[in-house]
């Protein structure tokens, strides 16, 4: 059988420090941002207030966290509810790069 290597990290050549996507960077900052208004208008004089003030760089640092096979956290919640979508729509259609090649391959052999 004719097979195709793809190497393991071909997206990551395409990622800022071969982790984060543009967006990625954007929300963190976004969050950090906000984290230190916060810290800046609260004055936090009590321990849960600073961790309230933290909460945004908290959930953005974590939706941006690098986990194997996907991007970080956010690329995997989005390809979760990608997949719960198609499948409510009963498509389950693999959509990946070396599948249009090897179809374009068959068709070209047909004629």
């Amino acid at each position: 059988m004719n097979g195709y290597l793809i190497p393991a990290n071909a997206k990551k050549g395409t990622l800022i420090l071969n982790i984060f996507r543009p967006f990625d960077l954007i929300l963190f900052s976004a969050g950090a941002v906000l984290s230190l208004l916060l810290l800046a208008m609260v004055q936090p004089n009590s321990t849960l207030l600073i961790l309230i003030s933290l909460l945004p760089v908290g959930i953005t640092g974590l939706l941006v966290f690098p986990i194997p096979y996907y991007h970080n956290v956010l690329c995997a919640i989005q390809s979760i509810m990608l997949f719960i979508q198609e499948k409510s729509k009963g498509n389950y259609v693999w959509r990946g790069w070396c599948f249009y090649e090897k179809l374009e391959e068959d068709n070209k052999s047909r004629k």
